[in-house]
């Protein structure tokens, strides 16, 4: 609906009550919208400026963009010069493509960072046409004061996710943007129409490309005794030779890692597999018509062993816990060798722990190590409020076959509740599939809970520990996050901000710590992260940087008390030490 002139002074006024936390009238808000703003405020988005990183140089040698810029450029010149911006995005937000006919429209583009190089993910700039779009997970229609930063109210947009046509991941948006006072319910429509023809144009290109991609898989097999796997974003094939070499557990573990090398250097890097197996892996890239199809990798055994633990050790790089997760500390080892456990058995589990710890990330690490070529699926239940929220769980657990993620379990109100316990009895009936919760309620003894039989579905819950219990994982995760963040190789960060960091306390965790390096890239781009770059709120900790010996103890503590479910008398007597002294460390380092 586009507000009519009445309504956007009410708006406003809503909008200012929402952001000064006074009461205000909700039926002048859209449920989508009002919960967008709960998402964007959680987020710590600015509402009063936009400010945000720039991405030299993105990837724009992709199918989604080759399958794209036809369609967006005859849809401009459809258009014939109307003042409408046309804005392609990756599944991020991060905006590729902007065909803008109208100068006036283009310089206000400008102004706010709606270009190309620039992220307009919900996290980064609140409420918009793009970012809802993608935490939504369909079309989505964003006009005035409805967006999270002032500096965008003149503006309406239509976001629809453009979702893969083979394996219905979100690869990307359409966002049509106009000015308010030009607004209409038509632009959604347009929007979603030119979504199916770049879906339609990407099925198109997928048929070419993986037809290059089995000529390359094969040709390479043609190698007498070459252990060869090919793969691209649908689909991944294995040769016999490396199927009867490699346990079920490496061959997953060695598509897990030629993924995360696809794009990468062909350059050939060895890896120690779960079963101990040292092998050397080269990816190299196949290309059709001049573009990425895919990739073949081969592997080859360097020496075989028993697995020492549960991880993929890689030369030269930061040790990875998981795929995609960084980090030593006892704590968080343990967490992570425990969900990868119930992974690999399918026990469906409750992941608990504080906002921003990492919950769905060691989920999604699991996932990856055990099973990366089945489907993932999220239900999110921070979006219960969301228009169709209903209908689209209901579909995704009726057709889940892989990993399923109940995200928020503590939001859930009781009929919620019952929905989603029943879709997943259900989905226990049909299949495997491995089921995660995750919760910042203590779900073993919520009583509301367990009356409506979370206990009975998830036997098992795991502890995920905050940040402050495994500070010492900072120094591998920031750089780990600034690589993620688009700014590997360009930016790190000083000895003095790095120390800063280590003696935050991280309310927040993993995801404040993100929002931080976030901020500090804003004003630095490259080169060091120096102490001043920090948000405010990180420079204002006290405590001090503990000694190597500390970290000993600190690390001494922690496993002792998890060996006997975190009895403080008993854990002091193995340790050899008082109980005021093991109380006294436990405030000293932040374990209390």
């Amino acid at each position: 609906m586009v507000p009519v002139d009445g309504d956007v002074h009410a708006l406003a006024d809503a909008r200012t009550r929402f952001l000064t936390s006074t009461p205000l009238d909700r039926s002048l808000v859209r449920a989508d919208i009002h919960a967008s703003w709960l998402r964007s405020r959680r987020a710590q988005v600015a509402a009063d400026r936009i400010e945000m990183a720039y991405v030299r140089d993105p990837d724009l040698d992709t199918p989604l963009t080759r399958s794209a810029e036809p369609v967006l450029r005859e849809l401009v010149e459809q258009l014939g010069g109307h003042a409408l911006s046309v804005v392609l995005t990756n599944a991020s937000g991060l905006v590729l493509t902007r065909m803008t006919p109208d100068t006036t429209l283009e310089h206000h583009l400008d102004r706010v960072l709606l270009a190309p190089g620039f992220s307009y993910a919900e996290e980064v700039v609140g409420t918009n046409g793009i970012g809802t779009a993608l935490e939504g997970g369909g079309p989505t229609w964003v006009s005035g004061h409805e967006h999270y930063a002032e500096n965008l109210e003149d503006l309406a947009c239509a976001g629809v996710p453009i979702r893969h046509p083979v394996t219905g991941r979100t690869v990307g948006v359409v966002d049509l943007t106009c000015w308010r006072r030009d607004a209409s319910p038509l632009l959604l429509t347009l929007a979603k129409t030119t979504a199916a023809r770049v879906r339609q144009s990407l099925l198109d290109e997928a048929g070419a490309r993986e037809v290059e991609l089995v000529h390359a898989y094969l040709r390479a097999c043609r190698h007498r005794g070459a252990m060869v796997l090919a793969l691209n974003d649908d689909v991944v094939m294995m040769n016999e030779t490396a199927r009867a070499a490699l346990v079920e557990g490496d061959q997953k573990a060695v598509v897990a890692l030629a993924r995360e090398h696809e794009q990468g250097s062909s350059r050939p890097a060895r890896f120690t597999l779960p079963s101990g197996t040292v092998v050397r892996l080269t990816v190299d890239p196949v290309t059709a018509d001049g573009w990425v199809a895919g990739a073949v990798a081969h592997v080859q055994v360097l020496a075989t062993g028993t697995p020492e633990s549960d991880v993929l050790a890689v030369t030269g790089t930061p040790r990875m816990v998981l795929p995609g997760l960084v980090g030593t500390g006892a704590m968080w080892v343990r967490a992570c060798d425990e969900v990868a456990a119930t992974a690999r058995s399918r026990e469906w589990v409750v992941l608990q722990g504080e906002r921003g710890c990492g919950k769905e990330s060691l989920a999604r690490g699991a996932h990856r190590r055990v099973a990366p070529e089945r489907r993932w699926s999220v239900v999110d239940g921070a979006d219960a409020g969301l228009d169709g929220w209903r209908a689209r769980t209901l579909e995704t657990l009726s057709d889940a076959d892989g990993t399923v993620v109940v995200k928020h379990l503590e939001l859930l109100d009781g009929p919620t509740l019952g929905m989603i316990l029943a879709g997943l009895q259900d989905l226990g009936r049909r299949g495997d599939a491995w089921v995660v919760a995750t919760s910042r309620a203590d779900v073993a003894h919520d009583d509301r809970m367990q009356a409506a039989g979370v206990g009975a579905l998830f036997p098992r819950t795991i502890q995920v520990p905050p940040l402050r219990h495994h500070v010492d994982d900072v120094r591998h995760i920031v750089p780990f996050l600034l690589m993620r963040h688009g700014h590997g190789g360009r930016l790190g960060c000083s000895t003095a901000a790095m120390d800063v960091l280590m003696r935050a306390s991280w309310p927040g965790n993993v995801a404040q710590l993100s929002a931080a390096l976030r901020d500090a890239a804003r004003h630095r781009r490259a080169g060091e992260i120096e102490v001043r770059d920090l948000p405010p709120e990180v420079g204002t900790v006290s405590r001090h940087l503990l000694t190597p010996l500390e970290c000993l103890e600190r690390d001494a503590i922690v496993q002792a008390l998890a060996d006997v479910n975190g009895n403080r008398t008993a854990a002091a007597s193995a340790l050899g030490m008082s109980r005021a002294t093991m109380y006294r460390r436990l405030r000293e380092y932040g374990l209390d």
